[in-house]
């Protein structure tokens, strides 16, 4: 593992044993927990965490995809401290220098016209404001997105969000109508030129350069949805520029481009779901929208945008924005002073310790890194991504792309664990690791976490042989 120098405090708070009976008792189980034992944490240092007994991991999901410029960040740590002894909150009726600053500031990183903001707290109310903008101002009322989307988990963003495990039995998804998911390999078409990543897939393809079949295939499937299933005229689109929850997954180049037209065809908004691609972790670009050409009518932010401050933003152009103005529309909380003086110093430390030339030379390395044992083990089926946004998909063999089964899938992630690498999951199976770390991990720790990986696949192979 490679050498930190930060030295965790003790912990002196409840015994594992009786945190696990309030979690049991006191918290609601649907807030369920990772691993077979659950982690224990206690503190955390850049891209590090600790637990209750002291014990250091190289954390590579970074609070889901939201701890974007490290644990406890000292600029914004000190940030924060210096903002909670003078205005902690009063109201946005009211004016205060940070929301405007804030306002300024990050508007200032997208393109015209998008140059308005409206702050709120999570992901999933940013995505709600953003459906029910698009139904104002366009007076339609169908909205799109693609199968394999994770755009929140409330009664209105349950309709775009397309993941069986986060579907409940309950009315949800009026007006909103999946398409299918231009996924190059698990899909029906894929080849080898596909995406942009410094990986590719497996699979192979004849087309020549310029042209991608694949690319085709998947918009006459857009255009067949949006022939059979939607009204002429449409609300609008949203996708995220890469799938988080669903695994890293890329469409192939110039697909958004092109779906965005169609829909803008029919009186629709594109919508650009930045809650996990935003803020440089692409590496390239600072938005994932640019990686594709395009310029959405709204971008929703969360996770990353307060580094683990609860806080989130539509960005959108004054046309679209005054939609919302014809009645009132409210949010106690959203671009409260410390939010927003959390959100302007998240900023700051991206910008000042280069975290996104980081993403793009740290991320570029792990990919490749990765590809070589995707090489080693058929098992490995793709490794895919862009950046810091990583997914390495897992299968029975490459030439039926089957998922690997849960309870082997389970064991080398708990292997992974157990060598001090903490990994997520997502795919429509689970059978994708997510590798989303803090921006400021370094190619020293890609080398550790990827021999810890190599490591556990090399287990699970010995166990296969065993039997």
């Amino acid at each position: 593992m490679p050498p930190c120098d930060f030295v965790p405090e003790k912990y002196e708070s409840y015994p594992y044993e009786r945190v696990q009976k309030i979690r049991e008792q006191n918290i609601a189980p649907s807030l369920r927990t990772y691993y077979r034992k659950p982690l224990l944490l206690h503190q955390g240092h850049m891209q590090w965490l600790f637990d209750h007994e002291g014990r250091r991991y190289l954390d590579l999901f970074a609070g889901i995809v939201t701890v974007s410029v490290g644990h406890c960040h000292p600029k914004v740590t000190m940030a924060t401290q210096k903002q909670l002894a003078r205005l902690w909150h009063t109201t946005n009726i009211y004016m205060y220098p940070a929301i405007h600053e804030y306002a300024e500031k990050l508007t200032s990183l997208f393109p015209d016209p998008l140059k308005v903001v409206y702050l709120t707290n999570s992901g999933s109310e940013a995505n709600d404001l953003a459906m029910f903008m698009a139904r104002l101002h366009t007076r339609n009322f169908d909205i799109i997105s693609l199968r394999g989307g994770y755009h929140g988990g409330s009664p209105y963003t349950l309709g775009l969000t397309s993941l069986t495990p986060y579907k409940h039995g309950v009315a949800n998804g009026f007006g909103c109508t999946t398409t299918m998911l231009p996924d190059v390999f698990r899909g029906p078409w894929g080849g080898s030129h596909c995406r942009d990543s410094p990986v590719q897939t497996v699979r192979k393809c004849s087309c020549s350069e310029g042209a991608c079949l694949a690319k085709d295939q998947y918009i006459e499937q857009f255009k067949d949805t949006l022939n059979t299933s939607v009204p002429k005229t449409v609300a609008g689109f949203i996708a995220e520029p890469i799938q988080g929850v669903n695994g890293a997954v890329q469409y192939p180049r110039n697909f958004l481009k092109e779906a965005y037209q169609l829909i803008r065809e029919r009186g629709g908004l594109c919508i650009s779901d930045e809650v996990q691609t935003g803020f440089g972790r692409t590496g390239s670009h600072f938005w994932g929208f640019q990686t594709h050409g395009v310029i959405p009518d709204i971008v929703t932010l969360a996770k990353g945008i307060g580094n683990g401050f609860p806080m989130a933003a539509v960005v959108t152009t004054k046309e679209i924005a005054s939609s919302l103005a014809q009645n009132l529309h409210f949010n106690t909380f959203g671009g409260n002073p410390l939010a927003c003086v959390v959100g302007a110093a998240v900023l700051d430390a991206i910008e000042e310790d280069s975290l996104q030339k980081n993403s793009e030379i740290v991320g570029t390395y792990m990919l490749l890194e990765l590809a070589k044992l995707r090489d080693e083990f058929e098992i490995v089926g793709d490794v895919r991504g862009k950046g810091l946004m990583i997914g390495v998909e897992m299968v029975t063999d490459k030439d039926s792309r089957c998922p690997l089964p849960a309870e082997e899938i389970n064991q080398i992630w708990e292997d992974c664990k157990d060598m001090g690498v903490l990994i997520g999951r997502g795919g429509l199976y689970s059978q994708t690791f997510r590798i989303k770390p803090p921006m400021c991990i370094t190619k020293r720790d890609v080398n550790f976490a990827v021999e810890v990986f190599r490591t556990a696949l090399q287990k699970h192979m010995d166990r296969a042989a065993a039997k």
